[in-house]
């Protein structure tokens, strides 16, 4: 749509939005207290489902397991997809809400852990949903399909291929754009776009050293592979600082170090996890190998029994924002939120929606949503004490529902009408 056009649009929806915000807070409230771990958002899925039965959309369910696609046809024009993950995290919540979730299930390893949103897909779920229904009940403002694909296990890295494996890209229309959208720590009621990366690849390792057990007492009969990790641990430290180039960006944790059951036992094994952030495919393919390099040679140096073994966790693609169509969509939300819509810096956090671009062959686009009480952003930015605030992912992590709620709703909707003319 042109620019004019645009406003028109959503000066229309606006009204529209505002009296469907007591439902849309309602059904984010119900999805928060009810989170689902990656692959297994069965619930999550039926309520998205059975919605965009009821906004008249052909549906389908079960692609990838849990993935729901949902295909509004309303005349000739562009083919427009947004998306929504739906899973959530083995994290304890401690918000404090009143709608915190206190749900409990058994991860992968079949450990018992706590389940929650403190990523914010529950919000991303909501905002699909209310638009569903926005444009299908407004149908005479616009012409094309839309395409709502609510999508399993963004958070392993696993969600967006299952469903492409599962035959998505021939049983659905090829869009002529894939729009998404995450909420983020920033100011509520802003957003943020940005041409190009936006957010970073991400590569996730398991590595288990091999040792040779034994007594506490006698270490020299035994490899010790605590202290293998220990040393291994810190000289994996030593690749961003010491081998990639300084203006390249790049990070790498060693989130986990695995090894023993007790104080006078050497373990047989230990096992590190660590999760590798880049730019730039030269950079990851380079950590990639140093990472084994130094991981063999720490075995070696202590003269482990064998070599240490490698298994992948998960794979996140570059996600990087076609320019034209960001220009498109940079110009849809100065016409929408003026100032309130800015260009913002790449983030390290890593995301499989472009996936979906990236088999199709189309462009896409990847924003941000600010999900931060405006008061305390404003005052933490003041004081420089942004990184107080906990982000997504932490225990605490909790977006203030309005203004979030229905500034991702005219994010969403305004991006998707610069297309649907």
């Amino acid at each position: 749509m042109e620019i004019s056009k645009i406003k028109a649009f959503n000066a229309t929806m606006d009204s529209f939005i505002e009296q469907l915000l007591p439902e849309l807070e309602e059904i984010y409230k119900d999805l928060h207290q009810n989170p689902e771990l990656s692959m297994e958002e069965f619930r999550t899925a039926k309520i998205a489902a059975d919605y965009l039965t009821q906004c008249q959309f052909e549906v389908s369910t079960g692609i990838g397991i849990t993935g729901v696609v949902g295909v509004l046809r309303n005349g000739k024009g562009p083919v427009v997809m947004l998306r929504a993950d739906m899973d959530a995290l083995p994290v304890t919540e401690n918000t404090g809400l009143p709608y915190a979730s206190t749900k409990i299930a058994r991860d992968e390893e079949g450990v018992e852990v706590g389940v929650s949103h403190v990523c914010g897909h529950d919000l991303h779920v909501t905002w699909l949903m209310g638009i569903a229904r926005l444009f299908s009940e407004h149908k005479e403002l616009w012409k094309g399909t839309l395409m709502a694909v609510f999508q399993p296990g963004e958070e392993v890295g696993r969600g967006a291929q299952s469903m492409v494996d599962d035959g998505m890209l021939e049983r659905f229309p090829k869009p002529d754009i894939i729009l998404g959208q995450h909420v983020m720590v920033g100011e509520a009621g802003t957003v943020g776009y940005r041409s190009g990366a936006i957010l970073a690849a991400g590569n996730s390792l398991k590595v288990k050293l091999f040792g040779r057990g034994g007594h506490g007492s006698q270490p020299q009969t035994t490899v010790d592979p605590v202290v293998m990790a220990a040393a291994t641990t810190l000289r994996l430290q030593t690749i961003v600082s010491r081998e990639v180039a300084p203006i390249e960006n790049a990070v790498l944790t060693v989130g986990a170090l695995q090894a023993g059951t007790k104080e006078n036992i050497i373990p047989e094994d230990a096992t590190l996890k660590l999760n590798i952030r880049t730019f730039d495919e030269g950079v990851k393919n380079q950590i990639l190998s140093a990472v084994k390099r130094i991981c063999c040679a720490e075995c070696a140096a202590s003269n482990a029994p064998r070599e240490p073994e490698f298994t992948e966790l998960s794979s996140y693609p570059l996600t990087e924002n076609d320019a034209l169509a960001t220009a498109r969509v940079a110009g849809a939300f100065e016409a929408q939120f003026g100032d309130k819509s800015y260009e913002t810096k790449p983030a390290s956090g890593s995301e499989d929606f472009s996936v979906f671009g990236r088999n199709w062959h189309v462009p896409y686009v990847f924003w941000f949503v600010g999900g931060t009480d405006p008061v305390l952003y404003l005052e933490a930015k003041k004081n420089n004490q942004l990184n107080a605030i906990p982000s997504n992912h932490s225990p605490m992590f909790a977006p203030v529902i309005h203004p979030t709620l229905k500034t991702g709703l005219q994010a969403m909707m305004t991006a998707a009408a610069a297309w649907l003319n």
